[in-house]
């Protein structure tokens, strides 16, 4: 396919000159995650013959083994250029030429060529007066990944500049002007292939036009879990019931520790915890209300038993080498480590099932389950740092997964108008629709119920008719949960921008099926417009998909998967992923051992959050390992406790730290029992968030430029409590920082590169709030920006219940508060020293320091500190992570409302 992008170079003076793009180019600048950076042009920026240096950045992660290079000139001769390994799975190539003409580059490893090799490309001398280009785009690029290049048009006269590119698919072009005489050239390549880029200069092909790309595959997947290494200590005291007992642990700084009581193996009464600090620690025991006898008890934790990650160790062949459908196994050694959370993390081609088992030795054994073969990076981290050796690079031989898609073209939907009856679809199997209920809420804010209708078996139609123009909100709940993709976003009128970010996808499909039996969901792409619409599930065994256009802009699809296992379910509009795709579905069989366990005592509601919940599995005579992990409303994946409560029946217990749903997968030899992934809620119904009462507004949502900061409002007045997530995932890491205010909080960001950026905001758990992910246009020069193929910026808080007040929402309606700075204790070593590119983080005691809210800031040698992230641990307990990327001497401001604490401002050296 070809695509074109024309302009005449008196146009392209003018803009250099004046400082603005002219209509028509604006409209053609599209944000895209760049793979491969380039300096930018600055004249005299060549190395001493005068040739602009080669510089580029390849996705290949090196094993033990040597990666090699050469470079072939157009005279014949040769040259070695610098290959640098990243640590990261990437590696960068440089070389300085000494010649005009085409190259050929040849990289090795082990002595075979990597995928990308050879690769071609054209130097020429920037000042010979004509028209010349440079850059990694013109050399290689990554499917779905933007390639760059510049253009060099300074020394040229008026004239007409045309840009082509011939390849396996459409490629959108942009250009932005630098204003130094040069312009950024960024397309998109959706397919691999070699493209033919066309660059002309008054008709005719400038040096080295046209030149040839060579754009590769790129499908890495990230899979992480995490768990606890908890310490245990003997209780004394005379209790027999574990059911009766509540626990909770006061550390040395005030803070209150998550912990839970267990029965020892010497059939005494015991408590587990990861300890944090050195010192006294009081075990409160609760019975009926009141303190047991010989509660409080003291334990004392010593330097030995906080986690240290220099005295972990990992070993095993898994860290090695593999094979695809086969369990890659490690062992993580942490006895003489001190006690804390181990992090595990396997990025590759495929996305993997990780699973921990306790051995008797107090070692862990690790597995990981490839189905794709390939180069896969494993992460292990203990108290959140790399263990000695980490990440490791693991090659994996084998055959590949199986993979079936099908491609849909999805028309337009008719324009909903006021007064009209408006419909929206839902495909729920098993469920009575006298469970089910529905609500609409118009822009201005009135709510009123909708009428569901059934209309065949398992499908539902919400009927509405709209008041208002505008984008409308529709709440759909089974049994006072939202169903999979509520709350919807309907407009009445014309449809705004839409694209794959405005798809949204969900069934019971989508978590969990069984093998030869038809999974379904359903897809609804009304607020996206028209376009293609493309599914895909791969997975060990071939897949049969159905698909069912229900011409209303919402559809419903089904595949039947032959063998157990874990699918990838990809869904894809205009050639982009929608929200959260790939999903990972597992698929179980009805055939093996898993099938017979069964569930008791699961609490499906009440539990409460920092307090121990548990339920029972029975094995009803199978044999083999249980696991389980849960599913955090904020996203993260933490292990659950098991302990065997006799031969045929074992406990599951965790300690929720949020409010909202929690997802928690149970595991029978490595398969899903009947009925995981399990739903509960922590919180109750008022109290958990709820993402259909939440709005977000505010400029920053909509676009910004490089180096300023871009605000927007989260409103969850009225919403109760729960996680807040917010992520922006765009083209650099940007500083975001998220304060409270009346109506919720104020989100401020400051993004470093220019291109689209998509905020994704999540409410007391994984849906997304109405408008979510918001696509916001960022314009302006490139301060900042490596060679990652895309960045992702997170904040994480925990609300609080606000309610309207009747005197409005104006500041004026705080209360004020009463405080004592100066009783704030802080302490850590975050506050003296800190380490590039590592979490460093201290604690602020305000419990008798009255109430206020903590602000907490770090200014660098050169630029602002990259990420500050305050966390309430509760009893006004914080602990605050803050993360640097270069070094030198830092101030770290600590207030307590307006009032700086005692030792503010701080002075961090970072070596």
């Amino acid at each position: 396919m070809r695509s074109v992008f024309w302009m005449q170079m008196s146009e392209l003076f003018k803009f250099v000159n004046h400082g603005s793009l002219p209509v028509g180019v604006t409209l053609w600048i599209l944000t895209f995650l760049l793979q491969v950076t380039e300096e930018p042009y600055v004249p005299g920026d060549m190395n001493g013959i005068g040739f602009k240096p080669f510089d580029m950045v390849i996705p290949f992660a090196v094993r033990k083994g040597e990666i090699t290079g050469e470079v072939h000139m157009p005279s014949g001769k040769t040259a070695t250029p610098e290959i640098v390994d990243n640590k990261d799975g990437t590696v960068t190539v440089r070389y300085a030429p000494v010649e005009v003409g085409l190259h050929e580059m040849h990289i090795k490893y082990i002595g075979n060529h990597i995928p990308e090799s050879p690769l071609q490309f054209y130097v020429n001398y920037p000042n010979s007066g004509n028209v010349t280009a440079y850059g990694p785009g013109l050399v290689y690029g990554v499917s779905n990944k933007p390639a760059t290049f510049t253009i060099v048009t300074e020394d040229a006269g008026e004239g007409g500049l045309d840009l082509a590119i011939e390849g396996p698919s459409k490629a959108e072009i942009s250009c932005i002007d630098n204003k130094d005489g040069t312009c950024t050239v960024t397309y998109l390549p959706t397919l691999p292939g070699d493209y033919s880029i066309l660059v002309k200069y008054n008709d005719k092909h400038i040096p080295g036009s046209p030149f040839t790309a060579k754009i590769t595959d790129d499908s890495r997947r990230r899979s992480q879990v995490k768990l606890g290494s908890a310490a245990d200590f003997l209780l004394d005291i005379n209790e027999s019931d574990l059911s009766l007992l509540t626990a909770s642990i006061k550390a040395p700084s005030g803070r209150d520790e998550p912990c839970l009581l267990k029965r020892l193996p010497n059939n005494h009464i015991g408590i587990s915890f990861i300890p944090r600090e050195v010192g006294e620690h009081w075990v409160s025991i609760i019975k009926n209300g009141s303190h047991v006898p010989n509660s409080p008890v003291s334990i004392m934790v010593v330097q030995s038993e906080i986690g240290d990650a220099s005295r972990a160790r990992v070993s095993g062949r898994g860290l090695v080498e593999g094979r695809t459908f086969e369990m890659c196994d490690f062992i993580v050694d942490t006895r003489d480590a001190g006690y804390g959370g181990i992090s595990l993390a396997v990025e590759g081609p495929s996305k993997v099932d990780i699973q921990t088992e306790d051995l008797d030795d107090g070692t862990c054994r690790v597995s990981y389950f490839p189905t794709v073969p390939g180069v896969y990076i494993v992460s292990t981290k203990f108290a959140d740092e790399h263990i000695p050796g980490s990440p490791f690079t693991v090659k994996i031989s084998g055959e590949g997964r199986v993979k079936e898609s099908i491609t849909r073209t999805q028309r337009a939907p008719s324009v909903a108008t006021v007064g009209s009856l408006c419909d929206l679809n839902l495909k729920i199997p098993e469920i009575d629709i006298g469970d089910m209920s529905a609500r609409v809420t118009s822009p201005s804010g009135r709510s009123t119920d909708a009428e569901i209708v059934e209309h065949d078996k398992n499908t539902y139609c919400v009927r509405f008719v709209p008041q208002e123009m505008g984008v409308h909100t529709v709440e759909v709940r089974y049994r006072r949960q939202h169903v999979p993709g509520s709350p919807f976003q309907f407009t009445v009128g014309p449809l705004g921008e839409g694209g794959a970010n405005k798809v949204r996808a969900g069934g019971p499909g989508l978590d969990r099926a069984e093998a030869g039996i038809p999974a379904e969901f359903s897809i609804w792409t009304r607020e996206a417009g028209a376009g293609g619409l493309s599914i895909a599930v791969e997975g060990p065994s071939k897949a049969e998909i159905a698909f069912e256009d229900h011409k209303d802009g919402s559809c419903g699809v089904s595949y039947t998967a032959q063998e157990p296992g874990n699918y990838e379910v990809s869904i894809k509009f205009n050639d982009e992923h929608i929200p959260d795709s790939p999903f990972v579905v597992p698929v179980a069989s009805l055939s093996d051992d898993a099938h017979r366990l069964t569930v008791t005592s699961l609490q499906e509601t009440g539990l409460k959050v920092n307090q121990p919940a548990s339920f029972a599995v029975q094995l009803n005579g199978a044999r083999g390992v249980i696991d389980a992990k849960v599913h955090t409303p904020s996203g993260l994946v933490e292990e659950c406790y098991v302990s065997e409560l006799d031969s045929d029946k074992y406990a599951i217990r965790f300690i929720p730290h949020e409010n909202g749903v929690h997802s928690i997968d149970v595991r029978f030899n490595g398969r899903h029992i009947p009925g995981s992934p399990f739903k509960i809620r922590v919180g109750e119904q008022s109290q958990a968030g709820d993402p259909g009462l939440v709005t977000a507004y505010g400029p920053g949502l909509e676009g910004g430029t490089t180096g300023v900061s871009s605000e927007f409002f989260v409103k969850t007045r009225n919403a109760g409590s729960g996680a807040l997530s917010v992520t922006i995932d765009g083209p650099s890491k940007v500083q975001m920082d998220c304060q409270e205010c009346p109506e919720g909080h104020k989100v401020t960001y400051m993004p470093m590169a220019p291109g689209n950026y998509l905020i994704s905001i999540k409410y007391g758990g994984p849906q997304h709030i109405v408008g979510s992910p918001f696509k916001a246009k960022v314009t302006g020069p490139r301060l900042s920006g490596g060679h990652s193929l895309h960045e992702t910026s997170t904040v994480l808080v925990e609300t609080v219940t606000k309610a309207s007040s009747s005197m409005g929402s104006s500041y004026s309606a705080l209360p004020k508060f009463s405080s004592d700075a100066s009783k704030v204790v802080a302490r850590g070593p975050g506050l003296t020293k800190a380490f590039v590119g590592q979490k460093n983080t201290f604690t602020v005691d305000c419990s008798k320091a009255g109430t206020n809210m903590l602000m907490v800031g770090v200014h660098g040698p050169k630029t602002p500190c990259e990420e500050v992230y305050v966390k309430h641990m509760g009893n006004r307990v914080y602990n605050v992570t803050y993360t640097v990327k270069e070094k030198g001497d830092y101030i770290l401001i600590v207030k307590w409302g307006d009032e700086s604490v005692p030792g503010s401002p701080y002075q961090v050296n970072v070596p």
